[in-house]
């Protein structure tokens, strides 16, 4: 699994486990929806500003989401 496959797949466990729909968390951290989309398909990648103002919405550190992240990775 590729970094962005890998940011994907753990934004939209974190995004499941919180109950909150794309566009709810789109809204909420002033990102259009269809990035999110992006992000979470791995066909984007996330800047730090990004990643802690996700974080943030979803409950958990940035250092947490990136950890979930860096488990994920097969390189």
């Amino acid at each position: 699994m590729t970094p962005e496959q890998a940011f994907g797949a753990t934004l939209k466990e974190l995004r499941a486990d919180s109950g909150i729909s794309q566009g709810a968390l789109a809204l909420e951290a002033d990102l259009d929806r269809t990035y999110i989309s992006l992000l979470e398909r791995g066909l984007r990648q996330p800047s730090l500003k990004t990643i802690i103002v996700l974080a943030r919405f979803l409950g958990v550190t940035p250092g947490e989401m990136v950890d979930a992240t860096m488990e994920k990775i097969t390189i």
